[in-house]
């Protein structure tokens, strides 16, 4: 099992879709289309998020989906996770520190994860093989949030909430995360969508890094 991790707008659906293609895995998505309160969080003012609570809301609605995701593919053999449930917590941590979630729902927030992270430990398959980081310079960042062309992700307000979710992923792959191996793709070079030969080298590099872990296709 593969998740593919990384910062907002560097790609990792389409990241997932090639490496499900080319490994012959399951792909779970990211639910983002169908997800009702993704626009609202960014795009409703500071007094309506502090009113209806939507970033805490936001943070229940992809627990719920990422656990239902990951506890189906720890069953089955062959699975790529557009984000995981692991994930999460960072996401959570930044409302926090932003103010958009209260300490108190962060704790029920934290208390709900730990006991679904509980219930994964007693499946047969424990945790992920490989995280896939996208990692790049917060100028790529922008860029692709930009080329992607969601409307409700394209506010100006929004830039000091992307920074600061930016500015804290490193630290949090390298230094809290600890639930499988990790390959780091530099996305300010690499362009699945638009270059071919990009696609194949990274695909060629996760090949390699399953080999290193002795999983072989």
């Amino acid at each position: 099992m593969i998740v593919v991790g990384g910062m907002i707008g560097l790609g990792k659906t389409s990241v997932s879709t090639l490496l499900g293609q080319e490994l012959n895995s399951n792909v779970y998505y990211e639910s983002v289309d169908d997800n009702p309160i993704l626009p609202l969080f960014y795009t409703s003012t500071p007094e309506e998020i502090e009113r209806k609570r939507y970033p805490f809301l936001l943070q229940l609605h992809f627990l719920n989906t990422r656990f239902k995701a990951i506890k189906e593919a720890l069953v089955h053999n062959r699975n790529v996770l557009d984000r995981s449930i692991y994930e999460d917590w960072y996401f959570a941590k930044v409302n926090l520190e932003l103010g958009r979630i209260s300490q108190l729902e962060f704790e029920i927030y934290e208390g709900l994860a730990d006991n679904m992270m509980s219930e994964l430990a007693e499946l047969p398959k424990k945790a992920p093989d490989l995280m896939v980081y996208l990692k790049a310079s917060f100028e790529t960042v922008i860029h692709r949030i930009g080329l992607r062309g969601r409307s409700f992700e394209q506010d100006q307000s929004l830039v000091d909430y992307y920074r600061q979710l930016w500015s804290g992923y490193d630290d949090w792959v390298m230094n809290h995360y600890n639930a499988s191996e990790i390959l780091i793709v530099d996305m300010d070079r690499i362009d699945v969508v638009n270059r071919e030969q990009d696609s194949l080298t990274l695909v060629k590099e996760v090949r390699a890094k399953l080999s290193e872990l002795g999983i072989h296709e």
